[in-house]
């Protein structure tokens, strides 16, 4: 009851504040000011008297946990207050610094997402936050087995249901034919479409692109990690694990937009993302949440020919 009359109070005051905002976009605000309060309850245990008790669970969509959960995670260990962490199947090596992780769900859900007990659930007016720390991935995975003669170039698609209709940001087999064809000479390219069987799905569907038969026709220069994972020369435990050693050997990802961007955002250099549409444009997330991840330069592009603007002035002519 009481948490009714908050958010109903929360919700007259982001109309007074943010009304003019569309209204689609209102309850991220709202969601803002809550948890900021809910947080406010745990002021004594988190600065006051400092002892291991917090137990941070998530079972939501892969890239709010990588935005919020997993720094706050990070946080209360390093706060000397984290006591537990529980997540999906093959999150233990995300949070490697967790004296006590448990692969707990089996299944990520969209009401999950809404975990305010997180300092911020999906997206926000304001990534100005306490009790968030970047989670240092790459110089934890850096390692000496994913190394090529030339620097490495992690092309990270998707191709999956969006908002419960078709794909909308995706690379199609001829925007992937001219990332290849523009960066082979200068990067080593390792390929990344994660199949179902290789990660904890969620509310959305995965549909086939048939783009691996075509790589290996046309392109077998390219390297595909999932090839790598057939390999695994370093032993990884799971398909996660072996994307976070070869993320980490890597200072260039063209990525798109979710968690196959976020994930990419944790390793510094440049990332460049295709971002049609979303919540995302609006708040600003790529320039003002994603680049907290690691210092990573982000660049946005919004359609085909901005992503071919940015691949030739800071790919091929630039970094």
């Amino acid at each position: 009851m009481f948490e009714k009359v908050l958010k109903k109070i929360i919700s007259l005051y982001v109309l007074i504040r943010h009304g003019k905002k569309d209204i689609s976009l209102r309850y991220f605000y709202r969601d803002t000011y809550y948890c900021r309060l809910i947080q406010t309850k745990y002021f004594f245990r988190d600065y006051i008297s400092k002892k291991r008790y917090k137990t941070i669970s998530f079972d939501g969509e892969f890239a709010p946990e990588l935005q919020f959960v997993l720094p706050f995670a990070y946080w209360h260990y390093k706060n000397g207050t984290l006591k537990k962490t529980e997540s999906s199947r093959f999150t233990k090596e995300l949070y490697f610094f967790s004296p006590d992780h448990s692969e707990k769900y089996e299944v990520r859900t969209n009401e999950g997402n809404y975990n305010f007990e997180t300092p911020r659930v999906l997206y926000s007016h304001d990534y100005n936050m306490s009790k968030w720390l970047p989670v240092p991935l790459k110089s934890h995975y850096r390692n000496d087995v994913y190394v090529f003669e030339k620097p490495i170039l992690v092309i990270a698609n998707r191709y999956n249901m969006e908002w419960d209709g078709p794909p909308i940001s995706f690379f199609d087999i001829p925007t992937l034919s001219y990332l290849i064809n523009t960066l082979r000479e200068k990067f080593t390219i390792v390929y990344n479409r994660p199949r179902p069987q290789h990660i904890t799905t969620d509310n959305s569907d995965i549909y086939d692109l048939n783009e691996y038969e075509w790589l290996e026709k046309m392109h077998p220069e390219v390297v595909l990690l999932e090839d790598l994972y057939k390999e695994n020369k370093a032993n990884a435990s799971n398909f996660n694990h072996l994307q976070l050693m070869v993320y980490a050997n890597s200072e260039h990802f063209v990525s798109i937009h979710g968690g196959t961007a976020t994930l990419a955002s944790y390793f510094g250099g440049l990332n460049l993302i295709l971002s049609r549409k979303g919540p995302e444009h609006h708040f600003g997330c790529y320039h003002k949440l994603y680049p907290q991840l690691s210092g990573a330069r982000i660049l946005h592009a919004r359609n085909d020919d901005e992503l071919k603007m940015y691949v030739q002035s800071h790919f091929v002519k630039g970094e």
